[in-house]
């Protein structure tokens, strides 16, 4: 089947150009070599790594790391209590993602009760702090600053108490560098909480918490230099089409529907929970029977794998593509 495959970079609005292909010649092994030694490397299948989305009762812990490199920082957390500390990071602006649950942001300029998807980001050198109710998020420590692309749904605001039942205690402040990750702490100290969230009366600055439009194919909500944060929206129907990312890695988080990944690195059936990362240059398509969405993060520098993988890409065969297409169409 003759397919459609994009050429694109981080940024543009367009793609690069587009190039015709024969699908199954742009998914299967290629031809042998010619030459007696082989000249290009075998390559393992894409990994996914899932958390459930359903809340399950566990004592606190740190976050766990999902992808990193020396900039970037992406985590999944999940929570049924208060963070034992405020957190203040040294290099880097901290996105975050609701998943499910609720959740009390609590920081110097201000409160914001988070819903289920919405984003917010925490400027660089703002203190945190969060007590969440059966909740689960995604972070994302990016390079400052970061700049949002789409306008705020609301703002953090002044709210005394933070939640109900609060009341100031003996607390400690923690800062951080390396994207806070474990063991990078520079100082611990205690803190008076009152004063530290009456704060914000004499900031100007609030958060924004921002909310990906359901109508619109590609929505990007952040960006800083070589990186773009962002969120997709997959309908049913259409001409399948590739794209190719020529300067970017692109981590998928599935937020919700399913939905089928078919690449150069194998095929992998993808829910809600589920991360994978497409490497740069790697050909990628989409085929989903359902709406659904998932958050798109692209990186210009390679952003490997931290987390334990839970299950691999399926290896292309014309039957598995033949299975696809009719399931798409019924």
């Amino acid at each position: 089947m003759s397919v459609t495959e994009e050429l694109v970079v981080i940024g543009s609005q367009s793609p690069l150009r587009s190039v015709e292909r024969d699908e199954n010649l742009l998914l299967a092994p290629p031809y042998p070599p010619k030459l007696k030694t082989r000249p290009w490397r075998e390559h393992e299948p894409l990994a996914v790594v899932h958390y459930p989305r359903e809340f399950q009762a566990q004592p606190f812990a740190p976050p766990r790391g999902v992808y990193e490199n020396d900039q970037i920082r992406v985590e999944w957390q999940t929570m049924d209590n208060r963070q034992p500390f405020y957190h203040r990071n040294c290099d880097v602006d901290e996105l975050s993602y609701q998943i499910a649950g609720e959740r009390t942001l609590m920081t110097e300029l201000g409160v914001i009760e988070h819903r289920p998807g919405e984003f917010s980001r925490i400027p660089r050198g703002v203190a945190h702090d969060n007590y969440g109710r059966c909740e689960s998020h995604l972070l994302f420590y990016l390079p400052a600053p970061v700049a949002e692309l789409e306008p705020a749904e609301r703002e953090s605001a002044p709210v005394f108490p933070p939640f109900p039942g609060w009341q100031p205690g003996e607390i400690n402040e923690a800062v951080t560098q390396c994207m806070g990750s474990p063991g990078h702490d520079i100082v611990i100290f205690g803190v008076d909480e009152q004063r530290l969230l009456e704060q914000v009366h004499v900031e100007d600055g609030r958060m924004k918490v921002l909310r990906a439009d359901p109508g619109r194919a590609v929505i990007w909500l952040y960006e800083t230099q070589g990186i773009r944060l962002g969120v997709v929206n997959t309908t049913p129907g259409g001409a399948r089409g590739y794209r190719r990312i020529l300067d970017a890695d692109e981590i998928q988080y599935q937020v919700s529907g399913r939905r089928t990944l078919i690449t150069q690195r194998g095929i992998a059936d993808l829910e809600p929970g589920d991360f994978v990362r497409v490497p740069l240059g790697v050909s990628q398509a989409d085929a989903t029977a359902e709406p659904g969405q998932y958050i798109s993060l692209r990186s210009h520098r390679e952003l490997p794998q931290v987390a334990e993988t839970t299950r691999v890409a399926e290896a292309y065969s014309p039957e598995r593509l033949e299975a696809l297409d009719a399931e798409v169409r019924s």
